[in-house]
């Protein structure tokens, strides 16, 4: 039987080191500049990571490497964390992150990234960071968490195994991405660059109704959509189940082959494509606009318009003129978006050739689903040996 000893995240680093404070750049001026909005979503998208002006001094100093794990240390994301690994571009990353080095004679990085995604992580980080309108936590607090290691052997064992279940994930992400990009392409081939002076124009709200059923919850559990999460057809959280007597405000009923748009910041736009349901109690926050297409043979081409440049742009340059700390898309701006197509009928046939790709990416998420609630309840059963990989008995 292999002996475990219980260390800390900072015994096990060899290297802790805070971020570099300088300005992003959309410019490719020197390395990518790693901030904390890069970390939040499930996996970092290193083709919207911008650039820092950064001299060769600053770059070996903040350089980052395969096995580093880098955590936000202030705000509401404080102990988000990823580990680095098959980095795409020279990078170096932003004062508000802390950057582990793990000390790979005493710990596999791996291995300890997948304890930073464990509850009891998180659970830490909360009662060290709690008690403040801005929540926020240094490195002497982030390293004195507590971590169950066993040897580098069982660690690299453990780690394979969760690994294999991310490696399925991430293939299903990249999958669904493709498809979202082939299906973006064809919308962009058939409707912008081959459109001709005699095409027809229409107003969105000629074949799109806005729904607006308002549900109090007070009773049963609902599936709730809300406007920090991102849709199935996207890539980062998922919709949450939640009891009725936990939501307080009202929210807005949620159909099949509806679209929901997010009010909020249209500049980088939130919508979800909800094909099937597998509850009738489905709901979404206020925050959204609920679409349904008065035809749902139009599913896909409205669901395609909303998320193409041109519209993006279109919302964006209606909401700038609102009010408030965010800016908000009405119904209004919506509906009004106008639009050409060669003939009516061009709308129907293009969604009847992204139905099966909407489809697809509906059964990956299905699958990615099973595959994310079977990590999240292995990994504390592997850390507390409740689940024992054969051989370590």
């Amino acid at each position: 039987m292999s002996e475990w000893i219980e260390t800390t995240l900072s015994e096990i680093s060899e290297e802790i080191t805070y971020g570099y404070t300088a300005s992003a750049s959309t410019k490719p001026i020197g390395p990518k500049f790693l901030r904390i909005t890069d970390i939040v979503p499930d996996r970092i998208n290193w083709d919207t990571v911008p650039y820092c002006d950064a001299d060769k001094k600053v770059v070996e100093k903040y350089k980052l490497y395969d096995g580093d794990i880098i955590v936000a240390r202030t705000g509401a994301t404080t102990g988000y964390n990823k580990i680095i690994k098959q980095l795409p571009h020279e990078a170096i990353f932003a004062s508000y992150l802390i950057r582990f080095r793990i000390n790979k004679e005493k710990a596999f990085p791996d291995y300890i990234g997948h304890i930073l995604t464990s509850n009891d992580w998180y659970s830490y980080v909360q009662a060290i960071s709690g008690g403040s309108a801005q929540p926020g936590a240094n490195a002497k607090l982030l390293g004195s968490f507590s971590i169950p290691l066993p040897p580098l052997p069982e660690q690299k064992a453990i780690a394979g195994v969760l690994s294999s279940l991310d490696d399925k994930i991430d293939l299903l992400h990249r999958q669904n991405k493709t498809l979202e990009a082939m299906a973006e392409t064809l919308f962009r081939q058939w409707f912008i660059e081959e459109t001709e002076d005699d095409w027809e124009e229409y107003k969105v709200k000629d074949f799109i109704q806005h729904i607006k059923i308002s549900v109090k919850p007070q009773n049963e559990p609902l599936t709730l959509f809300n406007h920090f999460s991102i849709p199935s057809y996207d890539n980062a959280q998922k919709p949450q189940v939640e009891f009725g007597k936990e939501i307080k405000s009202n929210k807005y009923k949620v159909m099949e082959n509806n679209i929901l748009v997010s009010k909020l910041n249209p500049m980088t736009p939130r919508i979800w494509a909800i094909l099937n349901l597998n509850s009738s109690n489905s709901i979404c926050s206020t925050e959204f606009q609920v679409l349904k297409p008065k035809n749902t043979n139009h599913f896909g081409f409205f669901y395609f318009l909303f998320k193409s440049g041109a519209v993006v742009s279109e919302l964006v340059m209606a909401a700038s003129g609102t009010s408030g700390s965010h800016q908000r898309v009405k119904p209004s701006d919506i509906l009004n978006i106008a639009f050409v197509v060669p003939k009516t009928s061009a709308i129907g046939t293009f969604s009847r050739n992204v139905e099966g790709t909407l489809l697809k990416v509906e059964e990956n998420r299905k699958q990615l689903t099973i595959l994310e609630k079977l990590r999240k309840a292995l990994l504390p059963k592997l850390m507390s040996r409740e689940c024992i990989i054969k051989g370590y008995e």
